[in-house]
């Protein structure tokens, strides 16, 4: 099946409110779970760059796991910025650690060097997938630990159907579009592995690990 674009940020209304009101601390979780089971220098990590941090769930729950870390969290949607600096301001023990950033991905630039860079279901929303690689080997070191997790394109239109319906038919209807389209947008996994092998990046592994779910992950 053919790839089908989705817009590349989340900036409707219910959009925004769907998604921060919505309960994803199973999969957030399992996330925050499968990367510090693949990472070998948890107790290294103190600098954290999450790129594409949406309203702020899973960035709050890696500063949970990496006590002490600082994390920069960037995200173009200003609407969703909005939403996690509101849920900071009401989490004092967060203060310090962790900064917001309003800035479309490849216009962020850092001058820091980052232990972790991770990302979860943002590779599917780009037009061009080489924004995000070329970024991370932009700012990755030979330390840098990646993480990155996103949606799996299934064989047919029938079969993301499927998938809806397992998986969100209890979501509102927006969240059931959406995650429609993100199926749609979202890449096979041959496809992630040449990109990779494009962006000089070859050395990450690639691994589906469920139905709907792949990861990209190891040292820069």
């Amino acid at each position: 099946m053919k790839r089908l674009l989705e817009p590349e940020l989340m900036i409707e209304p219910e959009q925004v409110s769907a998604y921060a009101n919505a309960d994803f601390e199973e999969p957030h979780s399992n996330f925050v779970a499968m990367l510090k089971n693949n990472c070998n220098s948890i107790e290294e990590i103190r600098t954290v760059l999450d790129l594409g941090c949406g309203p702020g769930d899973i960035t709050f729950k890696i500063a949970d796991a990496f006590a002490g870390a600082r994390i920069d969290a960037v995200d173009g949607s200003r609407e969703m910025l909005t939403f996690a600096e509101n849920v900071l301001k009401d989490k004092p023990e967060y203060q310090g650690e962790i900064n917001f950033i309003h800035s479309m991905i490849q216009d962020f630039n850092s001058t820091k060097e980052y232990d972790l860079i991770f990302s979860n279901s943002l590779l599917h929303h780009l037009p061009d997938p080489f924004v995000l690689w070329n970024k991370i080997k932009e700012l990755a070191s030979s330390e840098t630990y990646i993480f990155i997790m996103d949606l799996l394109r299934p064989g047919t239109t029938e079969e993301a159907q499927e998938l809806r319906d397992l998986y969100v038919k209890d979501e509102p209807d927006i969240l059931q579009r959406d995650f429609y389209n993100s199926l749609l947008a979202a890449f096979e996994l041959e496809e992630v592995r040449v990109q990779l092998n494009s962006s000089g990046l070859a050395n990450l592994e690639v691994q589906q690990v469920s139905d709907r779910h792949i990861i990209v992950f190891g040292n820069f």
